[in-house]
């Protein structure tokens, strides 16, 4: 008798904030690829960031709020408690020491996508997972023909054309943030007063 896998995606990133379309993403990918749960992992010090981030707690706090009424999503702390730089791989690596019978799915945005020839070890990380490309309608994110030519997945996203920096631009400048935010996560916002003008966090 064949036992299946359990189907498990990590789905990384700084969250700050976490908005419409990362549920959204998130929703889809659980049907289209057949998933157990996908576990949210907001990064500790994302490598690859330039800008100042928002304090760790916030953004948890936030991704417990986006995804507080989704049975199968979860939020992990593990990048979060790990000291240095946040590695996909390391992280990768630990979840299947833990767990090793799951099937891990990786999935990423199309901006990811083109970039993940610049991820520390992407041959080994992608050895180990199914890789699940998320693109926005309209828009073609070109990979290095060395992760091309790995074999992946692609889930299409919903047309929700939000990014994080956008929802931050509009705090600064005092514009509301209906639909681009699950509601919960706007009181925070508001109440924190994060994002305002002059405020880096």
């Amino acid at each position: 008798m064949n036992v299946r896998l359990k189907r498990i995606a990590i789905f990384g990133g700084s969250f700050d904030p976490p908005h419409t379309a990362h549920v959204e993403l998130a929703r889809t990918a659980l049907q289209a690829l057949a998933l157990d749960s996908v576990r949210w992992i907001p990064a500790g010090q994302p490598w690859q960031k330039s800008r100042a981030m928002t304090p760790a707690a916030h953004r948890e706090a936030m991704v417990r709020l986006a995804i507080e009424d989704q049975a199968r999503f979860v939020l992990d702390r593990t990048e979060l408690e790990r000291s240095g730089p946040s590695i996909t791989l390391d992280t990768v690596t630990a979840f299947q020491a833990a767990e090793p019978g799951v099937d891990w799915v990786l999935l990423i945005g199309g901006d990811q996508y083109a970039n993940l020839h610049t991820w520390r070890h992407w041959p080994d990380l992608l050895s180990r997972v199914t890789l699940a490309v998320a693109q926005r309608p309209g828009v073609t994110q070109v990979p290095d023909p060395a992760v091309l030519a790995r074999p992946h997945r692609v889930v299409p996203l919903p047309m929700l054309d939000i990014s994080s920096t956008q929802i931050r631009q509009q705090v600064a400048c005092g514009l509301p943030l209906d639909g681009l935010v699950p509601p919960a996560v706007a009181r925070y916002i508001e109440h924190n007063r994060l994002y305002q003008e002059g405020n880096a966090h």
